[in-house]
């Protein structure tokens, strides 16, 4: 800690001319000249840029004096008084206008999350409800984070969801109305949609988490990997964004090992466990496949050199399969510019409904995998232009519609509409503390306080949020679902021919 800031300030270069007894009135008078000539030089740069602005018809620009300030983590500060630094701002001025733009498309489906409480909005009494599921109760107030915790939960997944929220606030000061609400970090959806809309009603409860269903409430919120998974080495959503964008030019899409790869833990479900059946070493015929058990222990001891996503970029497809629920590993595989085979999921994520079979991946049955696996590695080799188009997209879709900027957005627009919902004014529990990344952060080590210091906002943005499209209508959202399920109906069409053929 104490070499943290130690040289956050450093002494400034002062002019300290030797002046000779000789050489007094020659030296002086130089320095004379060359400051009259630099105030001249700056004169009319600024009298040219004001011209500039007054012949083009466009508001002179106001003249900063100062640049934007950073904030880091005040740990000294932090370990001496335990109490969160009052020096940051807590309102978002000076905005710059002249980049607005409209959010992503899957923005949309906010609404949708928020559509069971439109008509009753929510009560004290929903949010207490979901207090059985929840790992926390998270309050904003007057621009504060305040948490109430309730039970620790799986790895640390709590602290860098918590993490998250907090960079939010750093990001967009004075942005996030007043709110309350229940968090659930484990991964599987808690409240059926049915179990709360029969008579009577006793009030369906709001409770976010990473992912649902089409027959849950759960509301989905960007998970916690997003500032980073110390755990498993996974670095933050930015820098990974990076790294995955430089790894894709390593090798040529049409260079790369023909085959569907895929790499991760089968032991954590059923789906994964036939997957694995369909491996070249688990059976006499080659599906097409080059399947990789992870074991984290052993990644863990040898420095995670067979994790790094960016490596892994090297096969003409990869797979995407669920786990115990959805699978962190989703945006990753997204990111690759290999097309990505899509095995039928149950859950989705927050993103994910912004996708389209045939445009951003090619969709695989859960039932009888190795033929469907097969079949769409035969065709992508067969249709070479086509499959790199849909890996070229999925790989466009992350990188542009899901920079770090917009998942801030997405948190932001999501917390907002949840706020307008809200029936009750939130308060402080006693059981409540205040958390600020100080809080968090100094009291971390090694890759939990690297990722942590990686994903630290550092000042607020004068950027405006995008601005959210309209939402969809009954009638719009039959139509996305209809196309998905006749694209996905397409592609079975497709293989069942082409096993019909082959027998």
């Amino acid at each position: 800690m104490k070499g943290l800031y130690k040289d956050k300030w450093k002494s400034t270069h002062r002019l300290r001319p030797s002046l000779g007894h000789r050489n007094n009135a020659i030296t002086v008078c130089s320095l004379f000249v060359l400051v009259g000539v630099f105030v001249s030089v700056m004169f009319l740069l600024v009298a040219c840029r004001l011209n500039l602005y007054m012949f083009s018809g466009q508001q002179a620009l106001k003249f900063q004096t100062k640049m934007d300030q950073n904030f880091p983590l005040e740990c000294l500060a932090w370990n001496q008084t335990l109490s969160c630094p009052k020096n940051y701002p807590t309102t978002h001025t000076n905005l710059d206008r002249s980049q607005a733009n409209t959010c992503p498309d899957y923005f949309r489906w906010i609404y949708e999350d928020l559509r069971h409480w439109r008509a009753t909005g929510i009560t004290r009494d929903m949010v207490e409800i979901a207090k059985q599921s929840a790992h926390f109760r998270l309050i904003v107030l007057d621009g504060k984070l305040y948490v109430e915790k309730f039970r620790k939960s799986i790895q640390t997944r709590d602290l860098f969801t918590l993490w998250g929220f907090q960079q939010l606030l750093r990001l967009y000061p004075g942005r996030i109305p007043d709110l309350e609400l229940m968090f659930d970090c484990d991964d599987r959806p808690v409240y059926n949609i049915k179990q709360y809309f029969r008579r009577p009603n006793p009030g369906p409860p709001p409770l976010f988490k990473y992912c649902s269903d089409p027959l849950s409430l759960d509301i989905v919120l960007p998970d916690w990997s997003f500032w980073g998974w110390a755990e498993t080495n996974q670095k933050p959503w930015e820098v990974t964004l990076k790294d995955i964008k430089e790894g894709n030019k390593k090798v040529k899409w049409k260079d790369r090992a023909p085959f569907a790869y895929w790499r991760g833990n089968p032991s954590v479900s059923n789906v994964r466990a036939d997957l694995i059946k369909c491996n070249v070493t688990n059976s006499n015929v080659d599906w097409g496949t080059r399947l990789f058990i992870q074991d984290w222990i052993n990644e863990s001891v040898h420095g995670y050199k067979n994790s790094n996503i960016e490596d892994q970029c090297t096969y003409r497809y990869k797979i995407y399969i669920e786990g115990w629920s959805w699978s962190v590993s989703e945006k990753y595989i997204m990111a690759c510019d290999s097309p990505t085979l899509y095995i039928t999921p149950r859950y989705y994520t927050f993103f994910a409904r912004g996708m389209t079979p045939l445009e951003h991946f090619w969709p695989i049955r859960n039932t009888d995998m190795c033929k469907s696996l097969k079949f769409a590695v035969e065709w992508g080799n067969n249709h070479t232009s086509k499959a790199q188009e849909i890996g070229e997209a999925s790989s466009r879709f992350i990188q542009e519609d899901m920079k770090m900027g917009y998942i801030y957005d997405y948190m932001l627009h999501l917390l907002t509409e949840y706020a307008k919902l809200l029936k009750f004014k939130p308060t402080i529990p006693p059981n409540a503390v205040e958390v600020c990344s100080e809080s968090m952060a100094c009291l971390a080590d090694g890759k939990w306080r690297q990722f942590m210091e990686e994903s630290l906002v550092r000042y607020p943005t004068n950027a405006i949020p995008c601005s959210m499209p309209p939402p969809y209508d009954p009638s719009t959202v039959k139509a996305i679902i209809d196309n998905k399920t006749r694209a996905i109906k397409q592609v079975e069409m497709w293989e069942d021919e082409y096993w019909k053929n082959q027998n």
